[in-house]
C-alpha cells in the first residue's frame, strides 16, 4: 500500500495478524511535495463503496470490479506519467507482492477453513443465545484474530437467526464486537497490535493496559445488544414464527449440538502458527522482484496457507460446505474491492508518513500540545478517525512513530500515549465497513445469505449512535 514505509504489513490482515517483510522496497516518493489531488482516486473508491450500492444497486453488483479497476487506473496511469513507468511498476509490484497477494491468500485460507466447520444443532436466535455467541466471539478474537473468529461464528449465528424478521442489527453488533473490539487484548487479535509486537511491544503489554477499555467496550456493547434484540423480538412477536432451520445434520442424522469438519480446527491453528512463524522468524533470505524484497518467511507462510486451504477442501466431509451455504462470491467481492483500496491508498499513507512537513502535517501536529508533550485525547481520536477510513494497521504505525517509535519508552513513560494509539486503532476500526479487514467480509457473507444489510452510511448511523457515546465515555475515563 505504501511505498514509503519501512515496516510493511504482509497480508495477515485477514486474520488480524501482520508481519514484517523487510529489505528493499518500492521506489521512494518525496511525499512532502505531493498534492492532495493524489488522494482523489482513494476518495472516489470510498465514495463508490458508500454510494453506488444505494444509488445504483444493480449496476454496482454487476460491475463493482470494473469500478474498482477504473479507480486503480485513475491513480496508476497519472502516477506513471508523472513519476515514470519504472517507479509505477515498482510500486505496483510492491503493493501486489508485499501486501495484496499475502492478504488475499490468508483471507482465502481463513475463509475456506472456517467455511469447513459446521455447527450442527437446531439453534434458535434468542437474545440470550445471540448475546452468548457474541461474547464467545469477543473472547476468541484476541486469540485467533478478529477475522478468524468472525469467519468461524458468522455462519452459525446467521443460521440461528434465519427465522427472525430483524437480522441486520445482529450482524452490525457482530462486526462491532467480534470483528473489532474483541481483538484488543493480544497482538494476535488485531493487525495494529501485532505490528506493535513486531516493533518491540511486549506480548502481554496490551492485556495489562487495555483490559479495562476492552472490558468496558465489550460489556457495554453486549448489554446494549441484548436489550435491543429482546425489544425487536417482542415488537415483531417473533417467538411464534416457525423455525425453518433443518433438524437433521449434513449426514441426514438427527441433529445434536456439535461440529462437523473438526479437522478444520487443527487447520485453523496451523494458519495461526504459520502467520506467527512469519513474524518471528528473522532472516535476510528472500528474493528481489522489481525492488521489492519478498522474504523467505513470507514465502513459506503463503505457500503453507495455500496448502492448508487445499487440505481443507480435500478433508472436509462431504455436505459440510453445502450445509454452510459456502460459496466464493463474498471472497471475490472483498478481493476485488481491496485491490482498489490497496493501490489508491498509496499516496494517502505516504503523505501521512511525511509527518508535520507533509500535506497532512496539520493532522500530525494536532496530537502534540504547545509544550511538546503528547495529547492522549487527540492521539486516541485522530488515530481512531483515520483508522475508520484508512487501514488501521498503517495508521497505527504512523502515530506509533509520531510518538517517538521507541517501544521501551512508549511502554513505560508514554504508556498512556501508546494505550490511546492502540485503543483508537482497534475500537474505531468498527466505525465503517472498511475500517478493519473482516468488516466487509462479514457484510458480504450476510448479504449472500439474504440479510438486508445497511449501506455504507446506514452502517455509520449505527456506529455513531452506538459506538460514539461509548468512545466519548472511554475518553473521559482513560484518555483525558
Amino acid at each position: 500500500m505504501n511505498n514509503c514505509r519501512q515496516v510493511l504489513k504482509s497480508g495477515a490482515a485477514a486474520a488480524g495478524i501482520w508481519t514484517v517483510t523487510g529489505g528493499a522496497q518500492a521506489a521512494q516518493l518525496n511525499a512532502t511535495s505531493l498534492s492532495l489531488v493524489w488522494g482523489i482516486p482513494f476518495a472516489g473508491m470510498l465514495l463508490s463503496i458508500a454510494l453506488l450500492p444505494l444509488l445504483a444497486a444493480h449496476f454496482w453488483h454487476q460491475h463493482f470490479g470494473k469500478v474498482t479497476a477504473g479507480w486503480a487506473l485513475a491513480f496508476l496511469l497519472p502516477f506513471a506519467l508523472v513519476f515514470g513507468m519504472g517507479t509505477a511498476v515498482e510500486n505496483l509490484v510492491h503493493a501486489l507482492l508485499a501486501e495484496y497477494f499475502p492478504f488475499v491468500i490468508l483471507l482465502a485460507a481463513l475463509y475456506t477453513v472456517a467455511g469447513g466447520i459446521y455447527v450442527r444443532g437446531n439453534l434458535r436466535g434468542s437474545p440470550g443465545l445471540n448475546t452468548g455467541v457474541l461474547a464467545l466471539g469477543a473472547v476468541l478474537a484476541s486469540f485467533m484474530g478478529t477475522t478468524g473468529a468472525s469467519m468461524l461464528l458468522i455462519r452459525p449465528l446467521l443460521r440461528a437467526n434465519d427465522d427472525r424478521r430483524h437480522q441486520a442489527h445482529v450482524v452490525v453488533f457482530f462486526i462491532f464486537i467480534v470483528s473489532n473490539a474483541g481483538g484488543a487484548l493480544t497482538p494476535l487479535g488485531d493487525p495494529p497490535l501485532f505490528l506493535g509486537f513486531l516493533k518491540g511491544v511486549d506480548f502481554f503489554w496490551t492485556l495489562r493496559h487495555l483490559w479495562g477499555p476492552a472490558l468496558f467496550m465489550n460489556l457495554a456493547l453486549l448489554g446494549i445488544f441484548y436489550l435491543l434484540d429482546r425489544y425487536l423480538m417482542r415488537k415483531a412477536d417473533e417467538t411464534v414464527l416457525p423455525d425453518p432451520t433443518p433438524t437433521v445434520d449434513v449426514t441426514g442424522s438427527v441433529s445434536h449440538l456439535g461440529f462437523k469438519g473438526k479437522i478444520n480446527f487443527a487447520l485453523l491453528l496451523l494458519v495461526v502458527g504459520l502467520v506467527l512463524m512469519s513474524g518471528l522468524w528473522r532472516t535476510p533470505a528472500g528474493v528481489e522482484i522489481f525492488g521489492t524484497h519478498v522474504g523467505l518467511p513470507g514465502l513459506v507462510r503463503d505457500l503453507g496457507l495455500i496448502v492448508v486451504a487445499l487440505l481443507s477442501l480435500k478433508l472436509t466431509p462431504r455436505g459440510v460446505h453445502a450445509a454452510n451455504e459456502f460459496g466464493w462470491a463474498p471472497m471475490q467481492e472483498v478481493a476485488k474491492l481491496f485491490i482498489g483500496i490497496f493501490l489508491t491508498i498509496i499516496p494517502v499513507i505516504a503523505m501521512l508518513k511525511a509527518g508535520a512537513d507533509g500535506p497532512f502535517g496539520f493532522i500530525v501536529r494536532a496530537v502534540t500540545r504547545s509544550d511538546g508533550s503528547p495529547d492522549e485525547t487527540m492521539y486516541f481520536w485522530v488515530t481512531g478517525v483515520l483508522s475508520s477510513f484508512l487501514d488501521n494497521a498503517p495508521t497505527y504505525l504512523v502515530f506509533f512513530n509520531t510518538a517517538g517509535g521507541d517501544p521501551a519508552h512508549l511502554m513505560t513513560d508514554m504508556a498512556l500515549t501508546l494505550m490511546a494509539i492502540s485503543a483508537g486503532a482497534v475500537f474505531m476500526g468498527a466505525n465503517t465497513y472498511i475500517g478493519n479487514a473482516p468488516n466487509l467480509m462479514v457484510k458480504a457473507i450476510a448479504e449472500d445469505r439474504g440479510v438486508n444489510m445497511p449501506g455504507f452510511f446506514g452502517y455509520m448511523i449505527w456506529s455513531v449512535c452506538v459506538l460514539l457515546p461509548l468512545l466519548v465515555i472511554m475518553t473521559l475515563i482513560w484518555f483525558r
